[in-house]
């Protein structure tokens, strides 16, 4: 068994147990779409992770409204909020609290294998939710594609190789990232961005995001320079001392060249 299929056994079995979601509050902030942003222009999706089963605890102790603010005062493009508790130490209350502060795209960073996640998501005052496509048969990926943007939610679509890039773009979905790093080993390597982008069709109104892997701004760089729009960067930014400046400097005219 990969970590990948044992996650995705752990979050049938959590589906099981939830309870009712009790926010008392559904006026959140207006935000605009992540495709119009990035199709504006490059950015960094800004992610609040605590912990990882890779690196175990980076944070779990952050004040999650502090980091968000920070994250959209530098000018992120979005923000992206993990919300598994197993693996991540996140959570849905997390996700609640970022979107009623902030006025920009927020995801819901979760292995979605079920609308009934998408509503959570969707009541947490998420914008966007991630499906990957590693962890979903074709039937049911498209299932909860067609769930989400029925509901009004943009959905970004996580592939590792040719085959899963593929499978995204007969969806038509317009959000593909790119995960450097495989899911079913957990190695990383930020060059899958690099052989995926010579199959993309840039052409088309659709955006590639580069994400995991982006320690530095030369991997910024890098994955711009294949073509990427946005990059998606957690550790990086959770383990800074000033988020806020590498967002800027990863969005900087010299990085983005």
């Amino acid at each position: 068994m990969t970590i990948l299929d044992k996650i995705i056994a752990t979050k049938y079995e959590e589906i099981k147990n939830y309870v009712p979601l009790t926010f008392d509050g559904h006026d959140f902030p207006e935000k605009s779409t992540l495709l119009q942003r990035l199709l504006n222009g490059n950015g960094v999706i800004s992610e609040i992770k605590r912990a990882s089963p890779s690196k175990g605890d980076i944070r779990t102790e952050v004040d999650i409204v502090a980091q968000a603010k920070k994250y959209e005062e530098a000018g992120a493009a979005a923000i992206s909020v993990l919300t598994d508790e197993t693996y991540f130490k996140g959570s849905i209350h997390d996700l609640y609290e970022v979107t009623q502060v902030v006025s920009i795209p927020v995801l819901c960073k979760d292995f979605m294998v079920s609308e009934i996640q998408i509503d959570r998501a969707k009541q947490a005052g998420a914008t966007i939710i991630l499906l990957i496509v590693a962890a979903l048969e074709n039937q049911q990926l498209k299932s909860l594609n067609n769930y989400a943007l029925s509901i009004g939610l943009e959905v970004l679509v996580e592939v590792h190789d040719e085959e899963e890039l593929h499978r995204a773009l007969e969806l038509d979905a317009k959000l593909i990232g790119v995960n450097n790093r495989n899911l079913k080993t957990f190695e990383v390597s930020v060059e899958r961005t690099a052989q995926l982008a010579k199959q993309f069709p840039f052409d088309e109104g659709r955006v590639l995001i580069s994400e995991s892997g982006m320690n530095t701004k030369e991997d910024a760089q890098f994955a711009y320079a294949k073509g990427a729009s946005g990059i998606l960067v957690g550790e990086a930014l959770m383990r800074s001392e000033d988020p806020g400046k590498w967002i800027r400097e990863a969005t900087t005219e010299e990085a983005l060249k």
